[in-house]
């Protein structure tokens, strides 16, 4: 949501930042927001006027009946009467309105800060640094490939696409064995470094939620398509931000208690809808992911941004120590989140494409999600309060951290060297084979 006091003082701000996501986004917007903000206007004032007719005229009509004054009586009951039909419909004009306005205004993306780079898509990103080098590997083979050539019990492959897809369709997988250790040795080491090191705070937290917390983070009401619903009245969580920022939800923190900082490794959901055709083969792009959770709250933006770098730091923290090369990019009004204000991608370097790919996304998102939270803070004890600054990002994607151990960590034989990190978390297995 929005201030819409501050868009009507200062229209041309947002037409100006929403014209940056995208051309007119802006311009027609703002023009239907200022138009229903005063429909609703206008049918509040005229049902707090028409309220206080009837309450006028209900008084007199006591007294002129005391006056033994029918026909004013009479006169002052059909105006009392008119006034009531005026609430009603003026009411009704008053919902409509603002029903129409916040639902215009929950659908609309975040502003981007000025610093972002303008563009359509992820061809207009901006390369922020580089760190580490690929390495030379002759004829590399792909994570699936690498995977499904490993072997478990009864010869079975310990990456099987196959069972995954006999029971669930395409886009899941099966992980045996050594892979599944590898696979729950990365989250480990993610949440021990997170904790223990970089100051986060561990939880547990619900993968089904409610309406109201998919609204508070801004999943709803735009993406739903890319959601998986239950039968009920639950929502499977694309991603632990849900969760963890909901945390704050309708709260009034106290500036003492921030920052806060959340992490949570849990599964995540995404029906992928619209992505047909883009890695389908392999882990790249799956219904069902695990992932660890980064989410910080803070108090303004002059800490939040101070907390993106931090927060992309604790993040490229992971791929340094596991030795994969990465990326860091800015990204341009067109390709960042509708969310974010301001967002840097890691990208790891996969040998099997030969480019990088995105593993971790890392945004600010300023108070947009907690004035759809209702999520403030007083930075006295009775001062009014403010809304927090809420921001998120992956640390990392479990799934495309193993795709990237797999390729960059692949030996000539077929076999997988475990990153040193890891080795304490494999039980000192050096080598899957």
């Amino acid at each position: 949501m929005f201030d819409i006091r501050a868009i009507r003082e200062n229209p041309d701000l947002f037409i100006r930042a929403w014209n940056r996501r995208k051309e007119g986004l802006g311009s027609s917007s703002v023009a239907k927001i200022l138009e229903l903000d005063k429909a609703w206007r206008e049918a509040t004032t005229a049902k707090q006027d028409a309220e206080s007719a009837r309450n006028a005229n209900s008084k007199l009509i006591g007294q002129a009946k005391a006056k033994k004054d029918e026909a004013e009586a009479a006169r002052l009951m059909q105006v009392v009467a008119e006034a009531k039909t005026t609430i009603e419909q003026a009411g009704e004009a008053e919902e409509a309105a603002r029903k129409a306005l916040d639902d215009l205004l929950m659908g609309l993306p975040n502003l981007p800060l000025d610093e972002v780079p303008d563009g359509s898509d992820e061809h207009d990103n901006r390369e922020i640094h580089k760190w580490g080098e690929p390495k030379g590997i002759n004829d590399p083979k792909d994570h699936a490939d690498l995977g499904e050539a490993l072997k478990g019990q009864g010869g079975f492959p310990l990456m099987d696409f196959e069972a995954a897809a006999r029971m669930s369709g395409a886009r899941f997988v099966a992980l045996r064995g050594k892979l599944t250790r590898l696979e729950r040795a990365l989250a480990n080491f993610m949440l021990d470094l997170q904790t223990t090191e970089h100051g986060y705070e561990e939880m547990s937290v619900p993968v089904l939620v409610r309406d109201q917390a998919l609204f508070g983070t801004g999943q709803l009401p735009k993406f739903a398509e890319d959601l998986f619903r239950t039968t009920g009245d639950h929502w499977l969580t694309p991603t632990a931000e849900v969760s963890l920022t909901n945390l704050v939800r309708e709260q009034i923190l106290d500036v003492a208690q921030l920052p806060f900082r959340f992490t949570a490794h849990t599964p995540c959901f995404r029906s992928e809808a619209g992505s047909a055709g883009r890695d389908t083969k392999g882990m790249i792009r799956q219904h069902q992911f695990n992932k660890v959770e980064l989410v910080s709250i803070v108090a303004n933006e002059e800490e939040g941004l101070a907390e993106l770098e931090r927060m992309t730091g604790c993040a490229e923290e992971v791929l340094k120590r596991l030795e994969l090369p990465f990326r860091r990019m800015l990204l341009c009004t067109g390709d960042m989140g509708a969310g974010a204000r301001k967002t840097y991608d890691l990208e790891v370097w996969l040998p099997s494409q030969n480019t990088y790919r995105e593993i971790s996304s890392c945004s600010y998102c300023g108070d947009f999600q907690a004035r759809r939270m209702d999520a403030r803070f007083r930075a006295e004890p009775k001062a009014k309060p403010d809304y927090v600054h809420t921001l998120n990002g992956s640390g990392l994607a479990v799934g495309r951290t193993l795709v990237a151990v797999l390729e960059n960590y692949q030996n000539a034989d077929g076999t997988i060297t475990v990153p040193k990190a890891l080795v304490p978390y494999m039980g000192g297995l050096e080598v899957i084979g």
